[in-house]
């Protein structure tokens, strides 16, 4: 019997505002390069992939300034070349630098709040397992989240990466609950999914834009709205 669901942060419950589809617009606009908002999503969709896996092998936080702009580099031309715009490192660092310097803060997706309150209505334990290196509490607070939360991990507190096992056992003994009784919900297939299912937890992905690569083998929704099909089907 689930008895608490936890939830990966960025992608999952919360986005950038303004979006980053609208921010690389401009930045590639700057360049003279034109792209499609749908294109830059998918573009994304992979790219977040190299950017997991980099961060599991060694974290980015953890890189010189240097290694970071070469990581970026190469991120923002997966972005580009996805959405069928090939571009040189060098164009890519420079698009990169550029859409960094565009303000941009956390919001919640609109289905986030609503589910949240139905599942603490329901009974659950609800928390956050995350990659972000930075203060959970302030994030959580000012993306108006944090009312609703029963527990928090991230790889700060940790001083590991999902889908290291060790994160996910973190989160279990904070909210008390052996690994079948908890479900996992993100966006990655990697971080999230397999690395929950690692431990003995259940496991759903949310796939937002249809565009997540290797999803086939997992249970997949959409929106936040279909968790508690998902939790009706798992008791």
């Amino acid at each position: 019997m689930i008895k608490a669901v936890s939830f990966d942060f960025y992608n999952t419950l919360v986005r950038f505002w303004p979006p980053l589809e609208e921010i690389q617009q401009a930045a590639c606009h700057e360049f003279g390069l034109t792209v499609q908002q749908n294109d830059i999503t998918r573009g994304y969709a992979v790219a977040d992939v190299l950017f997991n896996r980099e961060n599991e092998d060694r974290p980015l936080s953890k890189r010189t300034d240097e290694e970071r702009i070469e990581f970026f580099g190469r991120y923002e031309q997966l972005i580009l070349e996805t959405a069928g715009i090939p571009v040189s490192m060098d164009l890519a660092k420079q698009v990169w630098k550029m859409a960094l310097t565009v303000p941009k803060d956390f919001i919640p997706f609109n289905d986030s709040v609503p589910a949240l309150e139905e599942l603490r209505a329901a009974g659950y334990k609800v928390g956050i397992i995350t990659n972000l290196r930075r203060d959970l509490g302030e994030l959580c607070t000012r993306a108006g989240l944090a009312s609703y939360l029963d527990f928090t991990v991230g790889s700060e507190e940790v001083g590991i990466e999902k889908p290291n096992p060790r994160i996910f056992m973190a989160a279990l003994e904070k909210v008390g609950a052996a690994p079948e009784e908890v479900l996992h919900v993100g966006d990655q297939v990697r971080s999230d999914v397999m690395g929950a299912e690692g431990v003995g937890m259940k496991a759903v992905l949310i796939d937002r834009s249809g565009h997540t690569p290797e999803a086939e083998s997992c249970l997949i929704i959409s929106s936040l709205s279909e968790l508690t099909k998902v939790l009706e089907d798992l008791s």
